[in-house]
């Protein structure tokens, strides 16, 4: 099987890899809030973090432990509710508190301990709740799938429902498998999201082909998503590797077939964490094409997709086309509007940047399914991308007005 799974019920577990999760008081609703992943002897590791220069303690403690440990990770402990985020000095020693608490108990070394944090953001972490509860969360760690469901959960903020995605397939006499697991649903934008992701997989493979394989996989899936534009402090990705399974990704023909499991993992988990982001009712897959280079594509694609005037005509179903084409001729592209073309579902109702008779019902209609395709040509170039995105509702300013308090 290379697809990616959805359903937790069928969910490949990778060898090698425990998980826990329990309530440490940090969340005021009494909810899971305290996860553990423990990962065999020899598991290495790669990451890729938000790219906000306002950045959450973990953040910090994760990049350095990662070269500090020469990409070698034996431990990820996650708190939700709390982002230890514009906490200075004591959030960073609160931090590595709690990495060094968890490498004593384990018997590893502390920076073999990986941290994420998620939450509000400039309240100080609770390190007291968190190391008083990490005996039992140790103790507890299981290689299970009740295990990953509960460490699923923990991670959980704003989010409605569980993101998972997995994949096995053949190399050889064996098997290879890729577990994905995430959170996130609102301060969803390139450049990652709000969002923690972590990655699991029994293949071996060292830091360096990690990350490789990691950057292409993002560029392809978290870089290509948005809901409201604005890129979170604490945006992660982590890619684990136990080598359990006793193949290795230098092995024929193991590394083109894991690329692209690690591809189909990751726009999965993406586009879940879009489908649940904050008050949506409508996905668009917005696809911009013939643009000179995909940069350019991208570029055009956020100018869509954070048009505050698009994405509430998307919430109400209004097949406005000329907003959207306001919005690619600021996008800063050097354009020829007159070569512009704008399709909603399978009806194109912008003709070389002048608009043309369509069905409006039936482009309603299509607006109104919780998926919609909504494609623009450029007619400049060959290159395309595909960008999920969202419309913006009343629900969205709800959560988010009340989000704090």
């Amino acid at each position: 099987m290379t697809a990616a799974a959805h359903s937790r019920n069928i969910l490949h577990l990778p060898i090698g890899f425990s998980f826990s999760a329990l309530a440490a008081g940090i969340k005021a609703s009494g909810r899971l809030d305290l996860a553990l992943v423990e990962a065999a002897p020899g598991t290495t590791a790669a990451a890729l973090f938000t790219r906000n220069l306002v950045v959450a303690a973990p953040v910090d403690v994760g990049r350095v432990h990662l070269s500090k440990a020469k990409g070698r990770i034996r431990a990820v402990i996650v708190n939700s509710g709390n982002a230890n985020c514009a906490t200075g000095k004591a959030g960073l020693k609160a931090c590595q508190q709690v990495c060094q608490q968890v490498a004593r108990t384990l018997g590893i070394r502390s920076e073999e301990v990986f941290p994420s944090s998620t939450g509000i953001i400039g309240v100080p972490l609770p390190t007291e709740k968190i190391v008083a509860k990490l005996a039992e969360l140790i103790e507890s760690c299981e290689p299970t799938p009740a295990a990953l469901d509960r460490f699923t959960q923990a991670i959980m903020t704003t989010d409605t429902c569980q993101k998972s995605a997995s994949a096995r397939f053949g190399a050889g006499t064996s098997e290879i498998s890729l577990l994905g697991v995430a959170k996130g649903a609102g301060m969803i934008h390139p450049q990652l999201a709000t969002m923690l992701v972590y990655l699991f997989t029994d293949v071996s493979a060292t830091p360096d082909e990690l990350k490789r394989l990691l950057s292409d996989a993002c560029d392809q899936s978290f870089n290509c998503i948005s809901v409201d534009g604005d890129t979170s402090t604490n945006d992660t990705v982590l890619l684990l590797a136990s080598a359990q399974s006793g193949i290795q990704l230098k092995d024929s023909g193991v590394r083109k077939k894991f690329a692209k499991t690690l591809s189909d993992v990751c726009r999965s988990l993406a586009q879940q964490v879009v489908s649940d982001g904050e008050g949506v009712q409508h996905v668009v897959h917005l696809f911009v094409e013939q643009a000179k280079g995909r940069e350019e594509a991208l570029q055009v694609a956020r100018a869509i997709a954070h048009s505050l005037l698009v994405k509430t005509a998307w919430a109400g179903a209004d097949p406005n086309w000329g907003r959207i084409l306001a919005a690619v001729g600021r996008s800063g592209i050097a354009l020829d509007p007159n070569r512009v073309n704008i399709y909603i579902g399978k009806q194109i109702v912008c003709k070389g940047g002048v608009g043309c008779k369509f069905d409006e019902t039936k482009a309603h209609l299509d607006l109104a399914h919780s998926n919609c395709d909504i494609r623009v040509r450029l007619g400049r170039g060959q290159s395309s991308v595909e960008f999920v995105t969202t419309d913006l509702t009343a629900e969205y300013v709800r959560i988010n007005a009340d989000y704090s308090t």
